[in-house]
C-alpha cells in the first residue's frame, strides 16, 4: 500500500511538471510547492533532470520540423553562404546569443540560487512578479518576425530567461514575455521562447548526468522516477499544444490571474 501512495505522489509530480513546463506559471515553483504538500524531499537534482527531460523530449517533437529547418539552415548557409538559408541562419546565431546568458548564471550562480531562493514564501513572490509582467504586455502585438530578429533582441530574451533561474520566475513566462515586449509576433515570441528551451535543457542533462549516475537512491525510486518521466512527458505535450493555442488567441492576461491568485493564496496560507 505504501509503495501505491508513493507512485501516486510521482504521478502527480510528473502531472504537475508536465502541466506547468511550458505555461508561463513556473514549473519549478509548483514543484517546490507539490513537495511540500506531499511531504516529499528530493535529495540533489537527479528528479528535477529527469522530469526536465521528459518535458524536453515532449517540446522537440512538437517542434521537430522546425529545429530540423534550422539545422538545416544554419549549416547550408555556412557551407554555400545563400540567400535562401539567411533567415535561419540568423535564427539559429540568435538563440544561441539569448542561451549565453542563462548558461553563464547557471555556471556560477545556480547553486546559489537555488540556496537562498527556493523558498515557498520566494515562489509566491516570484508568481505575483510574473502575474505583473504578463498584465503589463497583455495588449501587446509585435510586428516582429524570424528575419526580423537582431542581436539585441536576443540578448534581453536571454537575460529573461537567466533571471527565470529563480524558483517562482516562469521560464516560457520570462522569454514569451520578454520577446513580446520587444516588439515579436506571438507566433515568433513562441518559438523563439520554446527554441531558447531546448539548448538549456540539454546543457542542464549534460552537467546533471553524474547526479543521475550518483542518486542514492536510484534503485529505490527507479519506479516512482519512471512513472513520474513518463506522465511528465504526455502531460507536457498536451499542455504545449493548449499553450499554443492560447498564444495564438493573444490570452495571457488569464495567465496573470492565476499567478496573482496563487501569489497571494501562498503568502496567506504557506
Amino acid at each position: 500500500m505504501e509503495d501505491i501512495i508513493l507512485w501516486l505522489k510521482y504521478l502527480f509530480l510528473g502531472f504537475v511538471q508536465g502541466a506547468t513546463e511550458p505555461i508561463p506559471v513556473s514549473s519549478s515553483g509548483h514543484l517546490i510547492i507539490a513537495q511540500k504538500l506531499l511531504g516529499l524531499k528530493q535529495n540533489g537534482l537527479s528528479f528535477e533532470i529527469l522530469t526536465n527531460t521528459a518535458s524536453l523530449i515532449a517540446i522537440c517533437f512538437i517542434f521537430r520540423k522546425d529545429i530540423g529547418r534550422l539545422i538545416t539552415g544554419f549549416v547550408q548557409f555556412i557551407l554555400t553562404r545563400k540567400e535562401e538559408y539567411m533567415s535561419d541562419f540568423m535564427f539559429s546565431l540568435y538563440i544561441i546569443i539569448g542561451t549565453m546568458p542563462a548558461v553563464i548564471v547557471a555556471l556560477f550562480f545556480k547553486d546559489q540560487i537555488e540556496e537562498i531562493f527556493s523558498s515557498v514564501h520566494t515562489v509566491s513572490i516570484a508568481l505575483l512578479v510574473t502575474g505583473v509582467a504578463l498584465w503589463l504586455i497583455r495588449n501587446l502585438r509585435g510586428r516582429k518576425q524570424d528575419g526580423d530578429l537582431k542581436a539585441k533582441d536576443a540578448v534581453i530574451v536571454g537575460l529573461a530567461q537567466a533571471v527565470a533561474l529563480i524558483p517562482g520566475i516562469s521560464r516560457s513566462g520570462a522569454t514569451v514575455i520578454s520577446s513580446i515586449a520587444v516588439g515579436m509576433k506571438q507566433e515568433t515570441a513562441l518559438r523563439f521562447s520554446f527554441m531558447l528551451y531546448i539548448p538549456i535543457s540539454l546543457g542542464g542533462l549534460v552537467m546533471g548526468a553524474s547526479d543521475i549516475a550518483s542518486d542514492p537512491n536510484r534503485a529505490q525510486l527507479a519506479i516512482p522516477y519512471l512513472i513520474a518521466f513518463i506522465t511528465t512527458l504526455i502531460v507536457t505535450y498536451f499542455s504545449m499544444r493548449w499553450f499554443m493555442g492560447i498564444m495564438a488567441k493573444g490570452n495571457l492576461k488569464y495567465f496573470s490571474y492565476y499567478c496573482f491568485l496563487a501569489g497571494i493564496l501562498l503568502l496567506i496560507f504557506m
